[in-house]
């Protein structure tokens, strides 16, 4: 009996993207039937389009109990492959073959019925599986013990928050025990400690001997927990083999492809929502040495709302480094009023180790509820300034930052 669980030959995605030549304008009925009785007599240009390809000749084979980590930036295509080996959609060519039941944690929610209970789900994702009631039932206190959602379980999903959709979702998904657990990049959206629950869970099914495709930007937890990795740019496969040196690659492209700012155009369809992300250089009279300003515009699209503006320092492994919140110092600022804003945020570059740091951004109110997320939205590198470079010893760690010492004399000979 062979013992691949995941064999991929030559997996390709393609979508055809349209372009409108005369604009992307939205169009009133009238006009839409005014222009098609105009259509032949017309010389104006017609929409084009062109074939992307998300994924490209992509070949690879995973052996029952590996634990396959798949990195790359976004849009690298990672989160397409897993979509096509969970039968989600359709590959252009190529093909995947599964040997085993699949069990998939792609986005919040998916494969929930939002009007079902959370108790509904839980046997629906099981049927789902192939799992019989008794099976379900073996694992079903389990399941609502660690999602911690016993008071809501009787509660139409489409009633719960994102941070409770994601729970019990990864709760089901982990402990239903398909034979294949595929894992996108979903626990970003957790708090810590919930996320710290789930890399423990995660770490347990690994070593159970069940096969796991694990999508993540913390490289730290694919080091821990990938046996091999995958390493996708632009869907095409740049590496394949060892971690460490999937890795490694990883970081070197990111390094040569930092982005300081980031802007999308308010759509008004939320109630909270960060328009632009900007990391700017600075020089600090005081200390005559450089800092960072993270600058992030929002548009509140409410009279009055209560949030918090937070940013999130994490390493080149994805580890935490500091998180700060524009409240931290003044709590007035929580409530704010319909308009636009820019906050800013200083950060000392002489605090932090060299190295590459990620920045992301989070909107969210006092009881965690997050508005908007931007993960790792902006990058930054830290060059150790060449007046104390001399002075200060290479050393591990984050944190740069010198300490208070005392020294006392407790014996002298002299």
């Amino acid at each position: 009996m062979s013992d691949i669980a995941i064999r991929v030959e030559n997996l390709g995605k393609a979508y055809k993207i349209a372009h409108n030549a005369g604009g992307s304008r939205y169009k009133t009925l009238q006009e839409d039937v005014i222009g098609l009785l105009k259509r032949p007599f017309s010389r104006e240009r017609q929409s084009t389009s062109e074939i992307f390809w998300a994924l490209k000749d992509i070949s690879f084979e995973v052996k029952q109990g590996e634990v396959l980590g798949i990195i790359g930036r976004n849009g690298a295509g990672k989160s397409t492959l897993l979509k096509i080996l969970s039968r989600i959609t359709r590959p252009t060519t190529g093909y995947a073959e599964m040997h085993g039941r699949i069990g998939s944690l792609l986005e919040v929610g998916t494969g929930f019925h939002p009007e079902l209970t959370g108790r509904e789900n839980i046997y629906l994702s099981g049927a789902v599986l192939g799992m019989t009631r008794r099976d379900i039932d073996r694992r079903f206190d389990e399941i609502v013990a660690f999602a911690d959602i016993e008071k809501f379980l009787d509660t139409p999903a489409k009633r719960y928050s994102s941070g409770m959709y994601m729970r019990l979702a990864f709760a089901v998904a982990a402990h239903l025990e398909p034979e294949i657990l595929v894992v996108d990049e979903v626990l970003a959206v957790g708090d810590a400690e919930f996320q710290k629950k789930s890399l423990g869970k995660m770490g347990e099914v690994a070593k159970s001997g069940r096969t796991v495709l694990f999508v993540s930007h913390n490289m730290g937890a694919v080091l821990s927990l990938c046996t091999s990795a995958l390493v996708l740019d632009k869907g095409t496969t740049a590496f394949i083999g060892k971690v460490d040196n999937g890795i490694s690659l990883y970081l070197k492209n990111m390094q040569t492809m930092q982005t300081r700012n980031y802007h999308k155009i308010v759509t008004k369809d939320r109630p909270i929502e960060v328009t632009n992300v900007a990391l700017l250089e600075e020089d600090i009279p005081e200390t005559n040495i450089g800092g960072y300003v993270c600058e992030i515009d929002y548009f509140i699209n409410q009279q009055s709302i209560g949030a918090a503006i937070a940013i999130k320092i994490t390493d080149q492994y994805g580890a935490p480094v500091l998180t700060s919140i524009d409240t931290d110092t003044d709590l007035s600022r929580f409530t704010k009023q319909r308009g636009s804003f820019r906050t800013k945020c200083r950060i000392p570059q002489n605090i932090l180790s060299p190295g590459l740091y990620d920045v992301s951004v989070s909107v969210s109110d006092m009881k965690s509820e997050r508005f908007e997320y931007l993960d790792r939205v902006v990058q930054f590198d830290v060059q150790l300034d060449k007046r104390i470079k001399n002075v200060l010893p290479n050393r591990e760690g984050v944190i740069l930052l010198p300490q208070q010492w005392d020294t006392e004399v407790i014996l002298s000979s002299v």
